[in-house]
């Protein structure tokens, strides 16, 4: 429906309300769908009206559009089943729970049950959760309250909670202006005309009695409506029409008409036939009262109901988090420090050679980065190892074929700039654009494999832009220049396909984009004109001034639902706005340029949140929702006064022009991850393909698909969480998950790094605490600034780190002592022994992820401890049997995964204190769980050197295999630990004799490395990304593998961190990896102590590395899986 049926719909709204059409207006509230009248909707709820309710409500949405949808539904269905209840009304009560509530068992079948519970009680408010229930009149509002805050983060809502601000009986004046119109119109007009009706246009009578021509048949009109349109609204839009053969322009953005007469801009009504271009590019705005959630568009309900909003906790779903137990509970997401998000610190700095013009990240490897230069040089970068795997200088392929006018400005002045690089949208592909003439298509085949494309002689002067998009399902290349021209290109073959005309002065940049299947261009003069242009050589659609009227940007946000634009006008005035599309006008105008910039501002945009620009030496930040100045940055100084910027896909990483040729790289926390990822290995997604035989496929996009098709979709926007050897999740940014076949290069293997005195490595001890004889479980916390351990004498301690001038993050380091950390109060978190000697049994612990609460058990009852006050939460599962590892559920914190002393594992649900299924299949105590939230699947290990995988939604038993022992080597009781590496398919096995990583679907050994003459491994886990392997042993050594290849790389000695007089007797027990630093790790030892280790700072990480040849360090194949060769498994 045009935006124009859409307004009419409100002006009869307005009249039927005028009129007391009570019952009418809301039926056509409810069936167009336009607006949502809140004031009817309480009434109807406040006088309990559940049918009336809930067909309002589906004129909006269904109960499984989305998640606000189906809860708020459940509200309603749950009110409305208390009710019955309360009147003890059980045959109805029984009625509602089939018919209405029976829906959502299938997505949360234990509050169903819950809620069916209620109908054995004699009052439901014996419930503890429903105790505070009072009577009908105050419940039905509380649950208002919460219904209204449901419907107004639901982005279906979104633009229909307001109603227009009109003047009174705006329908019946506009009737009356038609009716003067017509009146004009009559060759004989009456003073006083009598007007009977509306169904015929209006027409004095003749003196003779003949009658007017219609105005429907006179030509000088033009046409009007046809049956079931609306005439366009002309001079009353946005934008005054310019002169031109159409009657009457289009509204909205697109409302100047083309020079040339057609269909898609004639004067005629706005029909049934293919969308108008207002539609096309009007979207609803983000509603006011929730300025951080970025939404999809609205327009188009399957997009709507398709898309999640991002931006607002996991925590509306209806599974009800972990405690404090709500019934059942909502939230809005945790307060945050927004600048956190930002990459602000210097974590790379590279040297170009010549200065950086352009960049731009590869849109799939998110640390690859494209440059241009000032003379034309074009560079790749791998930011991760800070290696240029490609430098290429500006030359002409094929001089011949280009042009006089070209070849004639060559010779006067061989000096060439690029203006701009961009990479195609799967990164097969990447474009230069020249400040002469040409623009060059180079496509990108892995590392650095970089082959000539196409070259094409673009435009007459310079080509200011190039861009890339997808018309009619074909990739372009999109040109403008200084010859005042935009053209379309096919990105195979160079054809050009649509030149553009209609600019008066030099095109400075172009901007495609779709709407509801649309395509359209923006581009941008340097005399400030906006124009936007469809795919069909027929004109300019609008004709508007950026701010600033000179060099102007646009750019939509990453879900292309926010229209910006960033111009610095001659005078060095800068802007950056935020357009409203649906009227052409800008919306927000953000504040804290300098008033006078020293060159044209860069600027772009990233996460659906934030704006940066470089300006007055620097990089400033800025909310979307907020005009005014976030933050601003210097990068550590060496800017130029207008930095060239560009973010990596996900906000991670910004790259920056420097002075001195310079490009500093900033990043967040998932940045540093994601460098530190790539740091030792350089991208090589050719050796992936090399079976390939068709060029034209790119192996990034293969390699991508691949990775899809396993189960790794969406990396970008995922996390991933892992399950740590001591039961605790993870949320981990996008890491690229690698575990990598082993070289045949042998001349490549990594020598062995031994670490014997003190100052080859930082150690700390942490501070004493003289009760505690030896460290049983040792974990960080998933924020990093602290670390938890549990005594062998069920005494927790804590050490926090804390903010200083020395240690500005306040995360864990090896650099500054932390303080062993207890509440006010001075009590400790000591667990439930029982009646048994806590020396004698199996500890275990596993910490929520937001790291408010600990679950931890030391032979008796499970406890859950609150980690900022430490009192006992409550306890549960008195033994026997006794608990001996804990999981929390990725997806489900209510949900834990208890292994027991007696061989089984209890999958246990704490919110209805119920064992929900016990799993049966080893022999021997578990000693370690682990699940996947990508195959779904939960992995055994225990006392029996058994592994067992587990279905984790039917808990059915899938696989078991016994682990592979060295020849007479059958330890009777020997632990067994599993810990999934981040690619959430592999998993690695930590039993005393050896290391192993096994592949989860098929339970197979594909590395394994073997303690022969080493001493037992007491502990070890997979590094944060899970690139190394840190282990411990009974002989005090500490040692660092490849998870790759299983390959040992450094070796710590007890002489390393421990006295000569005390390095014989006391042993590493437990060992625990840094959740954002590869490189950091920490052990428990024996006599109660805890050391923390990292790498010199001079050397950055443990371990030397293989020689570099050729400027590459990729000795190891970065393949994205194990590979086949199960047989490959090193010192066996």
């Amino acid at each position: 429906m045009s935006s124009l049926s859409r307004e009419l719909v409100f002006l009869i709204l307005q009249f039927l309300d005028e009129e007391k059409f009570k019952e009418t207006v809301h039926k056509l509230e409810q069936e167009s769908g336009f607006f949502f009248n809140m004031k009817y909707f309480e009434d109807e709820v406040h006088n309990g009206n559940w049918d009336e309710v809930e067909k309002y409500l589906s004129g909006f949405t269904k109960v499984d559009d989305n998640r606000y949808s189906m809860k708020i539904f459940f509200e309603i269905r749950k009110q409305k089943y208390l009710e019955a209840l309360d009147k003890h009304d059980r045959s109805k009560a029984v009625d509602i729970l089939v018919k209405d509530l029976k829906v959502f068992a299938t997505f949360n079948e234990e509050l169903f049950k819950e809620i069916t519970q209620l109908l054995t009680l004699e009052n439901f408010r014996e419930n503890e959760q429903l105790s505070k229930y009072g009577d009908t009149k105050s419940a039905r509002a509380i649950m208002l309250v919460e219904l209204k805050k449901l419907i107004e983060a639901n982005p279906l809502f979104r633009d229909k909670l307001q109603f227009p601000n009109l003047k009174n009986s705006r329908l019946r004046t506009l009737i009356n202006q038609s009716l003067n119109w017509q009146h004009q119109l009559c060759k004989n007009p009456r003073p006083n005309p009598d007007i009977k009706t509306l169904f015929v246009d209006h027409s004095c009578g003749q003196p003779n009695g003949a009658r007017a021509p219609s105005p429907a048949n006179n030509p000088l009109l033009g046409s009007l409506p046809k049956a079931g349109g609306f005439p366009n609204l002309g001079a009353h839009g946005p934008f005054q029409p310019t002169p031109a053969p159409v009657p009457t322009p289009l509204a909205g953005w697109m409302s100047n008409p083309s020079t040339v007469t057609h269909p898609a801009v004639s004067g005629g009504a706005i029909g049934l036939g293919a969308p108008s271009i207002p539609a096309a590019l009007k979207h609803p705005r983000t509603p006011p009262t929730n300025p951080s959630v970025d939404y999809p568009s609205g327009d188009s309900d399957h997009v709507s109901k398709r898309t999640r909003p991002m931006g607002i906790s996991d925590e509306v779903n209806l599974p009800v988090n972990v405690l404090p137990v709500t019934f059942p509970g909502h939230g809005h997401g945790q307060a945050f420090n927004a600048t956190d998000d930002l990459p602000k610190n210097v974590a790379r700095t590279l040297n170009q050679g010549s200065s950086p013009m352009s960049m731009d990240f590869h849109p799939i490897q998110q640390t690859l980065l494209l440059v241009g230069t000032n003379v034309g040089d074009i560079a790749l970068w791998e930011v991760g190892s800070r290696e240029r795997l490609v430098l290429r200088n500006f030359k002409v392929w094929d001089l011949s074929v280009c042009s006089m006018p070209l070849q004639a400005a060559l010779v006067k002045d061989p000096g060439v700039s690029v203006n701009r690089v961009i990479w195609s949208p799967d990164g097969s592909l990447f474009g230069v654009a020249y400040s002469r003439h040409i623009v060059q298509i180079y496509s990108y085949h892995g590392n650095e494999d970089v082959r000539q494309h196409l070259e094409i002689d673009a435009h007459v002067g310079g080509v200011n832009d190039i861009a890339f998009s997808h018309p009619n399902k074909q990739l372009c290349v999109i040109t403008c220049g200084d010859d005042k021209t935009i053209k379309v290109w096919d990105a195979a073959t160079g054809a050009k396909q649509y030149t553009f005309e209609g600019h008066e002065a030099p095109v400075y940049s172009v901007c495609p984009h779709y709407k509801e299947n649309i395509q359209f261009i923006f581009s941008t003069a340097l005399d400030g004109k906006i124009k936007a242009w469809l795919y069909d050589n027929l004109g300019s659609r609008v004709d508007y001034d950026a701010p600033g009227r000179w060099c102007t940007t646009m750019a939509y946000s990453a879900d292309g639902t926010r229209l910006f634009s960033c111009g610095t006008s001659k005078d060095g005035e800068s802007f950056i706005v935020e357009w409203n599309e649906s009227e052409g006008a800008v919306k927000r105008t953000y504040q804290g340029f300098r008033k006078r910039s020293l060159g044209v501002v860069q600027f772009d945009t990233t996460k659906n949140r934030f704006l940066a620009a470089g300006d007055d030496f620097s990089i400033k930040f800025w909310d979307m929702d907020n005009v005014q100045l976030l933050v601003t940055i210097d990068a550590d100084g060496g800017l130029p006064a207008s930095p060239r910027i560009r973010f990596n896909k996900d906000g991670s990483l910004l790259a920056i022009s420097a002075n001195d040729n310079g490009i500093k790289i900033l990043s967040n926390t998932d940045g540093i991850r994601l460098l530190r990822t790539f740091e030792n290995l350089s991208y090589d997604a050719s050796r992936a393909s090399e079976s390939v035989a068709k060029p034209t496929i790119n192996p990034i996009s293969a390699a991508a698909a691949a990775a899809t098709s396993a189960g790794l979709a969406d990396r970008g926007a995922s996390v991933v969480a892992i399950a740590g050897m001591n039961g605790d999740a993870r949320n981990l940014g996008d890491v690229k998950p690698r575990i990598m076949e082993e070289s045949n290069d042998k001349s490549k293997i990594l020598k062995l790094t031994e670490i014997n005195e003190p100052s080859q490595c930082r150690s700390l001890r942490l501070p004493e605490n003289l009760r505690v004889t030896k460290i049983s479980r040792l974990i960080y916390t998933n924020s990093g600034n602290a670390v938890l351990a549990l005594a062998s004498n069920a005494i927790h301690l804590l050490w926090k780190w804390q903010r200083s001038d020395r240690n500005s993050s306040g995360k864990a380091t090896a650099s500054l002592s932390p303080n062993l950390w207890q509440p006010p109060s001075g009590i400790l978190m000591t667990n439930d022994i029982a009646d048994t000697n806590p020396e004698d049994s199996v500890p275990c612990f596993a910490l929520s992820k937001n790291d408010s609460y600990v679950m931890s058990a030391s032979g008796g009852k499970i406890s859950l401890f609150n980690m900022m006050t430490f009192k006992t939460m409550t306890t549960f599962m008195p033994p026997p049997p006794a608990a001996t590892f804990l999981a929390f559920h990725p997806q489900d914190n209510n949900i834990i995964a208890i292994g027991m002393d007696d061989s089984t594992i209890q999958i246990y649900n704490v919110r209805v204190d119920e064992v929900k299924s016990k799993l049966k299949g080893h022999s021997k105590r578990i000693t370690g769980l682990a699940f996947s939230h990508v195959l779904n699947v939960l992995v055994s290990s225990g006392a029996d050197a058994q592994l067992c995988v587990w279905n984790s939604e039917g808990w059915e038993k899938q696989k078991a295999r016994i682990l592979q022992l060295p020849t007479g080597r059958t330890p009777a009781q020997s632990d067994t630990r599993v810990q999934f590496h981040q690619d959430q398919m592999h998993f690695l096995v930590v039993h005393e004799t050896q290391l192993a990583i096994y592949e989860t679907t098929k339970l197979e050994c594909v590395k394994q490395w073997v303690s022969r003459e080493s001493a037992p491994i007491s502990h070890a886990t997979f590094s944060c990304d899970s690139l190394l392997v840190y282990a411990c042993f009974l002989d005090g050594t500490v040692c660092v593998f490849n998870a790759a290849n299983l390959r040992l790389r450094c070796r710590i000695n007890p002489s390393a961190y421990l006295p000569a007089n005390v390095s014989s007797s006391v042993q590493p027990l437990v060992i625990a990896a840094h959740p954002q630093e590869p490189n950091q790790f920490a052990i428990g030892l024996s006599d109660g102590g805890v050391h923390v280790f990292e790498p010199l700072e001079s050397e950055g990480k443990w371990g030397v590395l293989p020689p570099v040849e050729n400027g590459s360090a990729s000795s190891v194949p970065a393949t994205p899986s194990v590979g086949a060769s199960g047989s490959d498994q090193a010192q066996r």
